[in-house]
């Protein structure tokens, strides 16, 4: 058998030089990388550590806010602002940086003398004037006498006399203010100071160098295209208050961010509010920029619909204004008056306002008089206290032994049935329901029995209207109105049958009003339709993130006759012969069921009327309902009719609406527009 030939391994060349030049690349990285770590390694290390980078959060701009017709109501203005990033700066450079910044920009000086600052003023003076403030107490003295070093400068500050604050020019006190603001940051965390124009902020970045701690970012504040028209019901962003720190710390806000305060803007915070951007600059230990800053864009919150109708919002502020001014004689006080009108099946607020109080019509309450009855009677046929048609006797009645004297209606009207105790606003017939209720009949009984558990019962049943309760409107602060006391005065509860005892919010009457309306469904009102998404395209409205739907808050089980009853009763009042607002309402398109009120109250210890009046239009197919408080009216005569006069030009203005708009009307002033709702609190 031959031997087999062995074949010896052949390797090309070309494979070899591969390898042979694979070898020298690595030996050539790996001598690089031990002369970057061996002999440049610890210069290296020193630039790392001399580079900081520092991340400075950039609020985004809130979402924008739209009436029921895409009127802009809220915007955004873009702007400069100022900060200060406190980096356990010196008393001495914050002293030179706000002399400097105050010499930059335009400072209000208006505020510095106010009582509240008098403490920083006189920190002020001796940082200004260090060398006097020591003089104040040398320090050879204090050591001799074993002072603490908070000791010496409480003596010292005491010592600051008026003639040394009269050392300091206007100038400085300019200085004074920016420097109170510099005091107001945390350490390291950026801290607003001021917004500026856009000349301030190119000065600004010119002396940067000299400015440490100081930024200027960009910025957007809240403007107001329309004005003041419904500026109670949108409310004011500002500085996060002080006891909702940590809640907003929580949600991954920063300490110097604006959030809603009050009304609109706080209750829909978590919506308007926009997704923060950032800038990251890096700086070495100096503080010089080693490298252009990096930017991180944020996005705008999302848009809100609104309910209500601007034009007719600011028809209904301008009629009333105008209505009590002309009227201004028949007040005890300054003209007041509050309206809202609303959808009663949606319970869309169309238009809501109050001109004499500083709360919207849902913040304040008053005792409404006989606007209430329609409860009361509602109440009455329920539970079989009363029955559609029944006939009684209107005239004065003694209450008896601990009953509180006598009630009477405004005149004695004989034998009426409810129809008629509607029309002509009988005091006698709705006492009836709660003297029935608690088993006293006049002039026989001699006890009032179980008369504390009519207060609670009457209550119970009105919450049902949403008289004395929540009505679940979609804004905070809210009342829900003041309950009397269940004293042993049985009267007292028997006042609650027509409005004389506890008090209730215009919306609340609203509400009231529009579960009549809708035969006994109590919607919520509200004030957002929509959330929409901010629109990429500048003018334009978003698209539909959420439809908020129509909550019903309860629906009063009973016979739907009765509340044919009760309508039929607010009808009369209109336009029977006897119709307490007989004087009103005639010869319109739109057919209205109402119902008139007097309250007596009193104000600063002086006897006064509340004037209400509450209806819905048209009669057959309610679309709006609307109620009018005009409160502290003087009871002399010729007082009369301003509540209903105010209702009558309201809905004259809602029906006018329907037949052709002209839209709102811009403000008149260019001030109006720039109006911010910045609050500093």
């Amino acid at each position: 058998m031959a031997k087999q030939k062995r074949m010896k391994p052949h390797i090309p060349l070309r494979l070899n030089l591969l390898f042979f030049l694979v070898f020298i690349l690595f030996s050539a990285l790996i001598l690089r990388l031990g002369v970057v770590q061996i002999v440049q390694g610890e210069e290296f290390q020193e630039v790392v550590e001399r580079t900081n980078s520092e991340i400075t959060p950039v609020e985004a701009p809130r979402g924008l806010v739209y009436d029921r017709h895409g009127n802009l109501l809220v915007g955004n203005e873009h702007i400069h602002t100022v900060t200060f990033t406190n980096r356990r700066t010196s008393a001495q450079e914050m002293l030179d940086v706000s002399l400097l910044l105050s010499d930059l920009i335009d400072v209000d000086t208006d505020h510095v003398f106010e009582s509240r600052y008098e403490q920083e003023r006189r920190d002020f003076w001796s940082v200004l004037y260090d060398e006097e403030f020591e003089d104040k107490l040398p320090l050879e003295e204090a050591q001799a006498r074993e002072m603490s070093d908070g000791d010496v400068y409480r003596e010292r500050i005491d010592a600051i006399t008026d003639q040394d604050l009269e050392m300091v020019t206007d100038q400085e006190w300019e200085a004074f203010a920016v420097w109170r603001e510099l005091r107001q940051g945390m350490n390291n965390v950026p801290h607003k100071i001021s917004s500026v124009s856009h000349e301030e902020a190119a000065r600004i970045m010119e002396n940067m160098e000299n400015l440490p701690g100081i930024d200027v970012i960009r910025d957007a504040e809240r403007v107001y295209p329309f004005g003041s028209y419904l500026r109670g019901i949108l409310g004011n962003v500002g500085s996060i208050r002080s006891e909702n720190l940590d809640q907003f710390l929580s949600q991954g806000y920063e300490r110097t961010d604006r959030v809603g305060t009050t009304y609109l803007e706080a209750q829909y915070e978590s919506v308007l509010r926009g997704r923060p951007g950032s800038i990251e600059t890096f700086t070495d230990s100096d503080g010089n920029h080693t490298e252009p800053p990096v930017e991180r864009q944020g996005s705008r919150g999302n848009d809100l619909m609104l309910s209500f109708d601007l034009e007719l919002q600011q028809r209904v502020e301008d009629l009333v204004d105008s209505i009590t001014m002309e009227r201004s004689g028949s007040f005890v006080a300054e003209p007041d008056a509050h309206v809202v009108m609303m959808e009663p099946d949606t319970g869309d607020i169309l238009a809501m306002y109050g001109n004499g109080s500083t709360s919207p019509p849902m913040g304040q309450s008053y005792e409404m008089g006989s606007t209430v009855k329609g409860a009361t009677l509602l109440t009455g046929y329920n539970h079989g206290l009363i029955t559609p048609g029944e006939v009684i006797v209107d005239r004065p009645t003694t209450l008896g032994v601990g009953g509180g004297g006598t009630i009477s209606s405004v005149v004695n009207m004989g034998a009426i049935n409810d129809l008629q105790a509607l029309e002509r606003s009988s005091n006698i017939y709705m006492a009836t329901v709660a003297m029935r209720l608690v088993g006293y009949t006049p002039g026989v009984s001699t006890s009032w029995g179980s008369y504390q558990f009519g207060y609670d019962w009457i209550r119970q049943q009105f919450g049902e209207f949403g008289l004395g309760v929540s009505t679940g409107i979609d804004l905070p602060g809210e009342s829900t109105g003041i309950v009397g006391q269940n004293i042993s005065q049985p009267g007292n509860m028997v006042f609650l049958t027509y409005g004389q005892y506890d008090t209730y919010t215009p919306l609340q009457l609203a509400q009231y009003t529009a579960t009549i309306a809708n035969d006994g469904v109590r919607v919520a009102p509200r004030v957002v339709t929509e959330i929409r998404e901010p629109s990429n395209v500048r003018g334009e409205i978003g698209p539909v993130a959420e439809v908020k739907k129509p909550k019903i808050m309860n629906i009063i089980d009973t016979d739907p006759s009765y509340f044919d009853r009760i309508k039929e009763g607010f009808y009369r009042v209109v336009y029977g012969d006897r119709g307490t607002a007989r004087a009103y309402f005639q010869n319109r398109d739109y057919t209205v069921g109402g119902k008139t009120g007097t309250a007596q109250s009193f104000y600063d210890g002086q006897s006064v009327n509340n004037q209400t009046f509450v209806a819905f239009a048209p009669f057959d197919e309610p679309e709006v309902v609307i109620s009018v408080v005009v409160p502290f009216v003087s009871t002399a005569e010729g007082n009369a009719g301003i509540a209903n006069t105010i209702a009558e030009a309201a809905l004259d203005a809602y029906f006018d609406l329907q037949e052709g708009r002209n839209g709102p009307r811009e403000p008149e002033s260019s001030g109006d527009e720039d109006e911010s709702s910045d609050d500093e609190s």
